[in-house]
C-alpha cells in the first residue's frame, strides 16, 4: 500500500507530474484547476505549505513505490476542532481500495494527532465511488446543496455518532484543495470522540 506523508517541499514535482497526469481523468468529476495553477504551481506549492506551518490546512499526500504520487488527502478551513476534507486518487490506482484506506487514515490523524473532533466533505450526487468512500470511511449524509452560489434545499439529517474521527469549503473551485465539486452535492458529516486515534486513512 501507499505511503501516506504530511506534504514536504521536496514532494513538489512528483505532485505537479500527478496533477498533469490526471487532469483529464480529474476533470469528469470535478471542475478542471485552470492553467493558472499550473504556471504559478512552485508559488502555490509553497503557500500550501505555509498554511500547514500556520496549523490552518493539513496536506497529505499518497507516495508510491517509486516515490510518484498515486492520490492527495487534505483537510482544509481548519477551525473550532473541525475542517473539511477533500481527496483525489490517481486513475491508476482507482479502484484498489486506495481511497478508502487514505481517507480512514486521515480521520484517524485528525483526531489523534491534530485533535480535530469534527469532519466534513461533499462529493457530487453522481459519483456514486466517492459516496461510498466516504460513507465506508463512516461520514453521514446531513444534507443537500448546490454549490458555486446557486440556490440549495435544505435537507439534512443527524449524523451518526463514532468511536472515531470524522463549511462548505473556501477552497472549492478551479484550482480549489478539496473535493472540488461544484454541482448538486451530498454534505456529509463525520462527528468523533475526542482525540481517539485508530489505524484507518478520505
Amino acid at each position: 500500500m501507499p505511503e501516506l506523508q504530511l506534504l514536504r517541499p521536496d514532494h513538489a514535482p512528483a505532485v505537479l507530474a500527478f496533477e498533469r497526469e490526471n487532469r483529464v481523468y480529474f476533470v469528469a468529476s470535478v471542475p478542471d484547476r485552470g492553467e493558472e495553477y499550473f504556471a504559478r504551481f512552485d508559488q502555490r506549492h509553497r503557500g500550501l505549505l505555509a498554511e500547514q506551518g500556520a496549523g490552518a490546512c493539513y496536506f497529505h499526500v499518497l507516495i508510491g513505490a517509486q516515490g510518484e504520487v498515486l492520490g492527495r488527502v487534505n483537510l482544509v478551513d481548519v477551525s473550532d476542532g473541525g475542517a473539511e476534507l477533500g481527496y483525489r486518487i490517481a486513475e491508476r490506482a482507482a479502484g484498489r481500495g486506495i481511497a478508502t484506506a487514505a481517507v480512514r487514515e486521515v480521520c484517524g490523524l485528525a483526531a489523534g494527532r491534530y485533535g480535530l473532533t469534527t469532519l466534513r466533505a461533499a462529493t457530487t450526487l453522481d459519483n456514486a465511488a466517492s459516496r461510498a468512500v466516504l460513507a465506508r470511511a463512516g461520514f453521514a449524509v446531513t444534507g443537500e446543496t448546490q454549490l458555486c452560489g446557486r440556490p440549495r434545499p435544505d435537507l439534512t439529517s443527524q449524523p451518526r455518532r463514532l468511536l472515531h474521527s470524522g463549511r462548505r469549503s473556501r477552497h472549492r473551485g478551479p484550482g480549489g484543495r478539496g473535493v472540488g465539486s461544484a454541482r448538486l452535492t451530498i454534505a456529509l458529516r463525520r462527528a468523533t470522540s475526542d482525540r481517539v486515534p485508530t489505524s484507518e486513512i478520505s
